[in-house]
């Protein structure tokens, strides 16, 4: 894989995270229509040949509402050969194709993760600039990242996903690349004020220490975003006016204080992942 490790003409961001439900695919979705209505040239790549969340997304958004401007999301085929050796090797290789052909033309690409382990996604965190990794607020989640001693709070020792994150720090470095930004984010947080919640917050801000990593805030749980998955909207969406007037843009939901209250925390998110502004 070491060949495939080189630098890639666009800024690369990998949300990834081995175990599924943490809302990889929503927080990769919001950012990609973030950037684009900022004005930036944005790809996505969906690596979850299975669930294929996100190129789900993008197909519902042109589906019902094509006025919207339009979002490339590309899925990597497979390999079909029998050894898994090859295979993998084979996999890594399309991958690398289709990053290379993106960054042709675009100034950023999300990559959206499976919630397991493989070589694409192993491949997809080396050549990430921005990594992004978002736990639920679970000490189950975060036994992912490190074990916490339940008496200390503590993070005793890091677990495997840290170390394969060292081994992809380890060859961008040898690369010559530049130094691999990772972010964790307590995505799908509750309103409520539980000891649960303080001592996971406890323990990711003693995480970040050992990890190397940047602990920020994410999402909260709210019904609107599973309620804007069927139509491919984003909060970005809502609100919209129509090209050249002021009325709203077709079939979308009104905006409401809930809705802006999450917007916020959108852009406190996008902020804290101080991307390149060029």
């Amino acid at each position: 894989m070491t060949d495939l490790i080189r630098p890639l003409a666009a800024h690369c961001i990998t949300f990834a995270n081995e175990k599924g439900g943490t809302g990889k695919s929503t927080l990769a979705v919001h950012l990609l229509i973030s950037l684009q209505a900022a004005g930036y040239r944005v790809a996505g790549v969906d690596l979850d040949f299975r669930q294929r969340t996100l190129s789900r997304y993008v197909e519902n958004r042109q589906q019902h509402h094509p006025h919207l401007p339009t979002v490339e999301v590309l899925v990597p085929g497979l390999s079909e050969l029998e050894s898994r050796t090859a295979a993998a090797e084979e996999d890594q290789d399309l991958l690398r194709q289709s990053l290379d052909q993106l960054a042709q033309n675009h100034q950023f690409i999300i990559i959206d993760s499976p919630g397991s382990d493989s070589p694409r996604s192993r491949l997809a965190m080396s050549l990430a600039n921005t990594l992004v990794t978002p736990l639920n607020d679970s000490f189950v989640d975060l036994d992912l990242l490190g074990r916490v001693n339940p008496e200390s709070n503590k993070v005793d020792k890091l677990s495997f996903f840290s170390e394969t994150i060292w081994q992809a720090r380890q060859q961008r470095a040898l690369a010559k690349l530049p130094a691999l930004e990772w972010f964790v984010t307590r995505n799908r947080l509750t309103q409520l004020d539980a000891r649960n919640k303080r001592r996971v917050n406890s323990a990711l801000e003693e995480l970040q220490k050992r990890a190397a990593c940047r602990y920020i805030s994410g999402l909260s749980e709210r019904v609107i975003y599973r309620e804007l998955f069927p139509q491919g909207l984003t909060l970005v969406d809502l609100g919209q006016t129509r090209q050249g007037d002021q009325r709203p843009a077709k079939n979308l939901p009104k905006l409401t204080t809930s809705h802006l209250a999450a917007r916020q925390e959108l852009r406190n998110f996008i902020q804290a992942l101080e991307l390149p502004q060029n």
